[in-house]
């Protein structure tokens, strides 16, 4: 840690919890937050310490905008239900902002003509965007596991829930969720999104914090947020969460990478020639991960 750092980082103690780490020196924090983060640092698993960003502020069961590890259990509400929410951009080398043209409204209809927005979602019938689907992902037996681990995540049919998973891929939805095309210092053209695991990454977050806080009322585990039930490691539960996240953060790159073509085969058609390379930044914000910190393997959460 830099002097740089160092002066924006208060170091908290709680009674009996994990120390905070806050880099909010002149930054306003809602009290619903700090009670948040000190019942977070609370957890007898939590590892070392909490991190906090400037950005923070309240969210279910953990703040939005902290840093969460933990040995031997996982909060699935400090992960949220939006699984693998991130960011996307990509440069588009060949233009800068003197080409653009003067009005965008043409380019943007079509934008959202190409990627469905809200509730919007692709056609089934439409072949090619089957074909583009991303089969690394493994739909189909990521949908036979459920169905056969937890069927009231389907729904309905067992062929439903391939259904909504193969129609929302590539579309946004709602929310804060958006689609930019803006400009760096240097007037450089780039493309910037956000979106995440679409309905099925909800479906999953809401299903697993109902989960958890049914076993912590079976069990008799008194939590001071009924929002930061967990699931102990070495149970079905803990294993069948981190299948589905992994599933869901991986659905939610490939989501926005499948997002990312449609876009730019919109602005090749309205825009000069340009070319660009892999995306330059596709990253998740709210997401678990196993990592190895302070010579441990540790489950870090990042929420926001």
């Amino acid at each position: 840690m830099n002097d740089m750092t160092r002066n924006y980082l208060d170091v908290y103690t709680t009674d009996g919890g994990k120390p905070i780490k806050a880099w909010t020196r002149g930054v306003p924090v809602e009290e619903e937050a700090r009670q948040q983060l000190v019942n977070a640092a609370s957890m007898p698993f939590v590892y070392k310490h909490i991190a906090v960003m400037p950005d923070v502020h309240w969210g279910l069961g953990a703040t939005v905008g902290s840093v969460i590890p933990t040995l031997g259990a996982v909060i699935p509400a400090a992960v949220g239900v939006d699984i693998g929410c991130g960011m996307a951009a990509v440069r588009l080398d060949g233009i800068t902002a003197n080409q653009l043209p003067d009005s965008l409204a043409a380019t943007r209809s079509d934008i959202e003509a190409a990627v469905p927005v809200g509730f919007g979602k692709h056609e089934l019938g439409g072949a090619q965007h089957k074909a583009v689907f991303d089969r690394d992902i493994d739909t189909i037996a990521f949908q036979n596991w459920v169905w056969d681990n937890h069927p009231k995540i389907g729904r309905k049919r067992k062929d439903r829930l391939e259904d909504i998973i193969i129609s929302q891929f590539g579309t946004l939805g709602g929310g804060n969720h958006f689609i930019e095309v803006c400009l760096d210092e240097n007037d450089d053209v780039w493309v910037m999104l956000h979106s995440g695991s679409r309905g099925i990454g909800n479906a999953l977050g809401q299903y697993f914090i109902e989960l958890a806080k049914e076993d912590m009322r079976r069990y008799f585990v008194n939590l001071p947020d009924e929002n930061l039930a967990y699931l102990p490691e070495g149970t079905k539960h803990y294993d069948d969460y981190r299948y589905v996240v992994s599933w869901a953060q991986k659905y939610a790159r490939n989501n926005r990478e499948r997002m990312m073509v449609l876009v730019t085969d919109v602005l090749r058609r309205h825009l000069p020639d340009f070319t660009h390379s892999e995306t330059a930044v596709n990253c998740h914000h709210n997401y678990v991960e196993l990592e190895s910190h302070f010579g441990q393997n540790v489950l870090v959460t990042r929420k926001g």
